[in-house]
């Protein structure tokens, strides 16, 4: 930014007595901090830097939005059932305003930033958040497979209650549908604020651009990371620091990275992917298949398989490796 431009701007702050630092033994740091802040937001923006969303304010609407699909467990103490209905009314009714207000912000921001040339998202603020609300059921449907699969594929879970309120990967995944109705719904900057409150609180980097069928399990979950176009089928199991991610980065006429194109792995149902393995890349693992600890694998394999560190035996066909 221009030196001129920066000096001009400083001096008709102190001119007009708002310079809160001028009295600071740190005067001289904040001002270049400023002049670094309006060199980054005129980069970005062509002009006046647009109000953010806030992290925090999503971060208490995500936890509302959860006391609402699961009032029982993160409502208010005491909860009686009869009552239910009445707290999932109020919270709707006090949170999707909230998530309206977000949204305004967070679309105005993309709108703003220069470097997203393909955001193509024609969608308000307001068809987005009524679109999200009436999905909050179909969410809930999904998320009560996502809790059964949790108990009925770990021996350690003694009950239902015990997996939705202790369980990680369930947090994860609760986080994560939100998420995904958001990004699918174009709304892709608040998708990936609340994707990473999730990883935050639970140590699983889902991206929510991420497809994930019903019946999905991570067990433990700490380490796993599922990138942006990866496609997961239906009652697939996962291990801790499984990782779903791409196996190169491809670069443009232009220079720059491509964006946005096919380049996570494709799990298709019934799979099992064990702790620590690696698959990288536009591959396809076969339904049914088995991927042991710690293999790293980038081609794909068919239905049925056995992958292990040791050896490779698929079906149809005595694959073996």
């Amino acid at each position: 930014m221009n030196e001129a431009i920066l000096n001009s701007h400083a001096n008709k702050r102190r001119s007009r007595g708002d310079d809160a630092s001028v009295n600071s033994e740190y005067a001289g740091i904040v001002v270049e901090l400023r002049q670094l802040r309006a060199a980054s937001q005129l980069s970005r923006y062509r002009g006046v830097a647009p109000r953010l969303p806030s992290r925090e304010g999503i971060s208490k609407i995500v936890g509302s939005l959860v006391s609402a699909l699961y009032p029982h467990h993160f409502g208010p103490p005491g909860l009686d059932a009869r009552d239910a209905d009445a707290f999932v009314a109020r919270t709707l009714e006090k949170t999707l305003p909230a998530i309206e207000r977000q949204l305004e912000l967070a679309l105005a921001l993309e709108q703003k930033d220069t470097r997203d040339p393909e955001n193509t998202n024609h969608r308000s603020a307001a068809e987005i958040t009524q679109m999200f609300a009436a999905a909050l059921p179909k969410i809930r449907a999904a998320l009560d497979k996502d809790v059964r699969a949790a108990f009925g594929n770990d021996p350690s879970a003694k009950s239902i209650d015990e997996v939705i309120f202790c369980f990680p990967g369930v947090a994860a995944i609760v986080r994560h549908r939100m998420a995904h109705e958001l990004y699918r719904l174009g709304a892709s900057l608040l998708a990936r604020i609340v994707a990473e409150i999730a990883h935050a609180l639970a140590g699983v980097d889902i991206h929510p651009g991420a497809e994930i069928g019903e019946g999905f399990f991570i067990d433990h979950g700490t380490g796993v990371v599922i990138g942006e176009t990866a496609v997961i089928g239906r009652n697939v199991r996962i291990y801790q620091a499984v990782t779903l991610g791409a196996k190169r980065f491809e670069v443009g006429g232009d220079g720059k990275l491509r964006k946005s194109y096919p380049r996570h792995p494709i799990v298709e149902d019934d799979v099992v992917i064990y702790a620590g393995a690696t698959i990288l890349g536009r591959i396809t693992i076969g339904r049914g298949s088995s991927i042991g600890g710690n293999v790293w694998l980038t081609e794909s394999v068919p239905p049925g398989s056995r992958i292990t560190q040791a050896r490779t035996q698929a079906n149809a066909g005595g694959i073996s490796i």
